[in-house]
């Protein structure tokens, strides 16, 4: 199936950067949320980061009117009426994705794909919300969306083949790497790996075996990681990890996956990494 307009629902992060992939590669987007500043906020963002593009002579100003003139913005689901595909990147919240996805069941062509951007939930769960599972999937872009080079695509119980091959086709359109997941696993293949390097990585720092620069600096030099494992959660949003951390141990009903006490203490004082301003870095000798 060949992908033409996609409707992309939530205007964070994830949403304006899959958002504006899809533009910049000449893709018709419709962009939904259900506040108006929230959309107007993306947009804004979008041309922050195009701007920076043509300063650095990877995109000349022509085409950065050219991709968004691409981009409807909306704060009613209704417009996705006529779309070839949509990506969800809603709150990660179960209950409000299979709500928006019984919506959009409704809503978009039957030949039209419906997938999540969800970094861990079930895609299976979620499918379950809609009268045909089969159409449904998992298509999870990595922050910053516009540059991550990666993007899993994870099938469901009852995705269809043709599904999957239509994703991978898409991903091929806005020049991505694509990995196929081919069970509904919790945290799919990146997070599975990330999370627990994410607890060991804290637990060192608990245990005093060293600080959170020295491990990081380990991390990248030892390994060649771009990112330590702090600079990682604190730039992600320390939350985010703490969630996924608790979903893992539910699911697997495995205490590996439990969040280590210092992140429990974090999350209760607010210390939410990017959305505070304050995460790992900010840790010292007397908080613990």
């Amino acid at each position: 199936m060949e992908i033409k307009k996609v409707g992309v629902l939530g205007a964070g992060a994830m949403g304006t950067g899959i958002a504006n992939l899809a533009a910049m590669h000449g893709l018709e987007v419709v962009l939904c949320d259900i506040h108006e500043e929230a959309v107007q906020k993306s947009v804004s963002r979008m041309e922050r980061f195009m701007d920076k593009s043509v300063a650095r002579g990877k995109m000349t100003e022509e085409e950065k009117a050219q991709t968004l003139k691409r981009i409807q913005q909306t704060t009613n689901m209704e417009d996705f009426k006529d779309v070839d595909l949509v990506i969800e990147a809603v709150l990660e919240d179960l209950d409000l994705k299979k709500s928006v996805f019984q919506q959009l069941d409704d809503i978009v062509p039957e030949s039209a794909l419906l997938t999540t951007n969800t970094s861990s939930m079930s895609i299976t769960e979620i499918a379950t919300a809609t009268k045909n599972p089969s159409r449904v999937a998992g298509l999870h872009f990595f922050n910053p969306a516009q540059i991550m080079k990666l993007v899993e695509v994870i099938r469901g119980l009852e995705t269809s083949d043709e599904t999957i091959e239509s994703l991978k086709q898409f991903a091929e359109q806005v020049k991505k790497e694509h990995v196929e997941v081919k069970k509904d696993v919790p945290g799919f293949i990146v997070n599975r790996v990330m999370i627990p390097h994410f607890i060991e990585s804290i637990r060192l720092l608990e245990e005093g075996v060293a600080s959170a620069e020295d491990i990081d600096k380990a991390v990248k030099f030892g390994l060649n990681y771009p990112m330590g494992p702090f600079e990682l959660q604190d730039f992600a949003g320390v939350d985010i990890g703490y969630h996924v951390m608790e979903y893992f141990k539910e699911e697997f009903n495995d205490a590996r996956f439990a969040a280590p006490l210092l992140l429990k203490q974090m999350i209760r004082a607010g210390h939410h990494g990017r959305k505070t301003g304050v995460g790992f870095y900010d840790y010292r000798e007397e908080d613990k």
